[in-house]
């Protein structure tokens, strides 16, 4: 780095976290500053938030961790939503409200994620974007403590963060609901960490599986722990008597899968190391207890297997509860939307699943996409959205209709498909034969996952309401839905000026302290650049192993988006049994094309670029 540059003061809307206070700089000198630019939809915002918590609990005297919301999605700027969201999460430190996203341009950020730490004097001393920088962090952390200590600069003490007052009610933000054997249901009580079992009114207290407290451990239901579970699959019958559980859970931030024996409560791990998935795409079957999974978000039984919507690496998992493997299903990782064959398309943080009644077609809540997926006769196809950002609630004609970040899909028994539209608080419906889309229901407050009775009664699971709702009788008739032709929007960030003809794409990628690049396995870089439209770039899109490449830009086209993916493995440096870990980052990034504009562009994996 050339020179030191001075931390932007940071302004917002509002502090959540802090008792009402709002912070500047000026109250944090003396303190390790790592400002988290963060998204509540996004899953790797998500990933981090929980990279972090190891790190606020060991430097809690010195650290202060300032989340900065800057949103994507329309819904995401609502306070409200925001306050949600940072309950639902376990969010516990202060979090700043940029909904203009000022802060965002201000600190150059490209990337959700993207992490700046402020040193005890207020200046910026690293940038990374991405997850997996937790080791790096800690080391980074521990060389700033040292030199500040030296220099009498570091205060230790108490940080900002007041936590708010608890609520009392029989759910807090359950994410998705099934029907059970007997015709109870259970829910996943996502935010209290355990599984709620209720009479078929959707009220009455049943039991709770699960202790309440962040965990994984196994054992009986009162002691058993989860962290965030998501989906839900009862087994078949004939699956469940050899596997010697009833019911599967998707424990989304444990990276597992857990087992339920419904007569006794019984928890058990079935599937997942409780590593995060960082690793390479491959087409085989692993030991399904040794496999790495990422945010596994809901299942469905489809193709005589389960089906894993793998939303932490945008793709869907397979598991076989009998020959006790795992592997993948659908999807690159990369980050998406493509149809086609299953092993080349592209999804974005699917989240939700259902099974057509006759069993041919699997279908997908693709939520960073805004779209409606579908699997059959092994390929992936679109019935609703139209890419990554453009979101919206306009019905009518599928090809021109748009979801705003949707979480759930419930299959009828006619072939349509109800659409847990999330951030547009309402219950949309999707007919095949018609090929219309219609609003079933809206004013609902983050429905995420739908239930069909056996009565034929669907329940709506209302996340931020923290309860299930009943669709109106009628709601599912023609007459009962309506057509809303709502505002179109388009996530619109500043593009970055670039120039027609050769451009550097240069990605910056500084191992962190104590650590160096690791080519024991092969090459320790990889770098996937392709682009929206394709026209836009005419050479340079594809796979290599260098972080940098040179780019042939269109001049003819006047702009898009370029879809970068970097990664970086690293080890220990002159360490005895050394550990690894791979940094990895997907940036759509927008781009103008002009005459006489930069013929480099830079984006920062891990350090500054000087």
């Amino acid at each position: 780095m050339s020179a030191r540059v001075r931390a932007p003061e940071l302004r917002g809307r509002g502090w959540l976290n802090t008792g009402g206070r709002d912070l500047k700089l000026a109250d944090l000198r003396g303190k390790i500053v790592l400002a988290d630019f963060w998204t509540f939809c996004c899953i790797n915002c998500l990933h981090v938030l929980d990279e972090l918590r190891p790190l606020e609990e060991k430097y809690g005297d010195v650290l202060v961790v300032i989340g900065v919301h800057s949103p994507k999605f329309e819904h995401e700027k609502d306070a409200d939503a925001l306050a949600a969201a940072v309950e639902r999460y376990g969010v516990r430190h202060p979090v700043l409200d940029d909904p203009e996203m000022d802060m965002w341009q201000q600190y150059a950020a490209r990337a959700w994620p993207t992490l700046s730490v402020i040193d005890p004097e207020g200046y910026v001393v690293a940038t990374m974007a991405g997850e997996g920088h937790a080791e790096g962090l800690a080391r980074l952390i521990d060389d700033l403590i040292a030199t500040h200590e030296a220099k009498g600069t570091l205060h230790r003490g108490d940080g900002p963060y007041v936590p708010p007052p608890a609520a009392e009610t029989t759910l807090r933000f359950p994410g998705k609901a099934v029907v059970l054997p007997d015709g109870n249901l259970l829910v996943s009580d996502s935010a209290r960490h355990s599984l709620v079992e209720l009479a078929p009114d959707g009220e009455a207290l049943v039991r709770r599986i699960g202790s309440g407290e962040r965990g994984r451990a196994d054992g009986p239901g009162t002691a058993a722990t989860f962290s965030e579970p998501q989906g839900l699959c009862v087994l078949p019958t004939h699956v469940a008597e050899v596997a010697g559980y009833d019911l599967v859970v998707a424990d989304t931030v444990n990276h597992l899968l857990r087992g339920v024996r419904l007569e006794s409560g019984e928890v058990v791990t079935v599937a997942g190391s409780g590593r995060q998935w960082r690793a390479s795409v491959d087409d085989h079957a692993h030991d399904a207890l040794a496999v790495d999974l990422s945010s596994p978000w809901d299942l469905a039984w489809y193709d005589d297997k389960l089906i894993i919507a793998m939303a932490g690496i945008h793709q869907l998992w397979w598991f076989d509860p009998i020959k006790r493997t795992a592997g993948m299903y659908a999807g690159t990782t990369v980050e998406a939307l493509r149809d086609g064959p299953l092993a080349e398309a592209w999804m974005a943080q699917p989240s939700g699943l259902s099974v057509s009644a006759d069993g041919t077609r699997l279908w997908i809540a693709d939520s960073e996409t805004s779209a409606v997926r579908y699997v059959e006769n092994g390929v992936l196809g679109t019935a609703v959205g139209q890419g990554l950002f453009d979101f919206g609630h306009v019905d009518g004609p599928a090809e021109s209709a748009l979801l705003q970040h949707p979480l759930g899909v419930c299959a009828l028994p006619d072939g349509s498909v109800l659409i847990a539209d999330t951030y547009n608080g309402a219950v949309r419906r999707f007919d095949p034969a018609t090929n219309q889309v219609s609003t079933v229901a809206d004013g609902l407050a983050e429905p995420s996952d739908l239930v069909l009775t056996p009565a034929g009664e669907v329940l709506v699971v209302e996340s931020a309401a923290h309860r299930l709702t009943r669709l109106a009788p009628g709601a599912l008739s023609a007459a009962g839905a309506s057509t809303v032709d709502g505002p179109r929007h388009r996530t619109e960030r500043k593009p970055t000026d670039v120039a027609a003809g050769e451009v550097t794409l240069d990605i910056v990628f500084t191992p962190a302290p104590g650590q160096k690049l690791d080519e024991s396995f092969g090459p320790s870089t990889r770098l996937v650049v392709s682009a929206s439209p394709p026209e836009l770039l005419v050479d340079g899109a594809g796979t290599g192993t260098e972080l940098s490449r040179r780019l042939v830009l269109n001049g003819e086209v006047t702009g898009g988006v370029l879809q970068v993916t970097a990664q970086a493995a690293t080890c220990d440096a002159d360490v005895e049994h050394a550990a690894c870990h791979l940094t990895r980052q997907d940036w759509g990034v927008p781009v103008r094309v002009v005459d006489g504009a930069a013929a480099r562009l830079p984006l920062v994996l891990r350090g500054l670029d000087a």
